[in-house]
């Protein structure tokens, strides 16, 4: 069978446009009267990591529009036909043709047009990644990273993302970023040796374990619900708690490592139970702010540098312009 391939990114669509595509649904709201009939409201977004609304103005026939809202699936993948045209500043395809939303079965589209994959060799990151493991001086701390990185999550490590769209959300993204981290900390590690690097590489590898657990891939990158309710940083810290309850590692170690985790978003207001309290963390901390925001910026400007001619996109979550050129 010959797979339907995306022709167009949310990204690019623009008001006006004639658009026949396939998107996953994120979000199925709103079913409710209107003046005419009934209508429903679905979320829908690919592999840009933008949303576009599907409205659909069905007739006054209840039964049979609500038989088509509770017939399409959350993370389902819809081919559907309308035009663009903008409202309150969101894009959006007014639909009123039952036969203008078609259900797709797996196997008859490319999971890729929705999940994008990251463009290193993983295979080759998670090599680099055993050999800087294995360039841990103390022997303790490096049976654990072992454990946790070839036994426990080997191949969740691989392909798992770090976020669900602001950086590093796509496969292969959480390898890409602990290897960014663990560079950072290597550099800051070069300019004060007094720095204890294995606990810089522990850190780097363990900060964002959480996120495997957070984090789930099915026809997008989405929040699991253990994720939205305890979150990355306490899961994490539960897990690499665990862990050392078997091990032989001191308990100031312990105690430190589990502090890095706890502090690695740097401040209470984002999201930090800790803030760092000491060197260590405090690089951590900064090592990771480094990595996602450049992997944030990077997006931004890719997304937007060859869809527009200004050299300007304002980004409603950062509340600026980024620079294109």
């Amino acid at each position: 069978m010959e797979k339907i391939k995306k022709k167009i990114s949310i990204s690019d669509i623009r008001e006006g446009n004639v658009v026949e595509d396939i998107f996953v649904v994120k979000i199925k709201k709103d079913f409710k009267p209107y003046s005419k009939g009934y209508s429903f409201t679905l979320v829908l977004t690919d592999s840009s990591g933008g949303s576009l609304d599907l409205k659909f103005w069905g007739d006054s026939d209840e039964n049979k529009v609500k038989a088509l809202f509770d017939s399409i699936p959350s993370d389902s993948v819809l081919k559907v036909s309308g035009k663009a045209s903008s409202y309150q500043s969101i894009m959006q395809l007014a639909i009123n043709d039952y036969n203008s939303i078609q259900l797709l079965k797996p196997g008859e589209y490319d999971s890729s047009d929705f999940i994008p994959t990251t463009k290193k060799d993983i295979e080759q990151m998670y090599k680099n990644l055993i050999e800087i493991i294995n360039t841990i001086s103390d022997e303790k701390i490096k049976i654990l990273l072992l454990e946790v990185v070839e036994k426990d999550f080997k191949e969740e490590i691989k392909i798992h993302p770090a976020a669900i769209q602001y950086h590093h959300g796509w496969v292969g993204g959480l390898l890409e970023h602990i290897l960014e981290v663990i560079e950072i900390c290597e550099t800051a590690f070069k300019i004060n040796g007094s720095l204890n690097r294995n606990l810089l590489i522990a850190g780097a590898i363990l900060h964002d374990i959480g996120k495997i657990e957070e984090l789930e891939v099915t026809t997008r990158i989405k929040a699991t619900r253990k994720g939205q309710l305890i979150g990355h940083l306490t899961m994490g810290a539960f897990y690499v708690n665990k862990k050392l309850e078997s091990s032989q590692i001191d308990d100031l170690t312990k105690e430190k490592l589990i502090h890095l985790i706890l502090s690695h978003h740097g401040k209470f207001e984002y999201g930090s139970p800790k803030e760092p309290m000491f060197p260590e963390a405090a690089v951590l901390y900064y090592a990771d702010e480094l990595s996602s925001k450049l992997a944030e910026l990077h997006k931004i400007v890719e997304d937007n540098k060859d869809v527009t001619e200004d050299d300007f996109t304002f980004v409603r979550r950062k509340g600026n312009n980024i620079f294109l050129r």
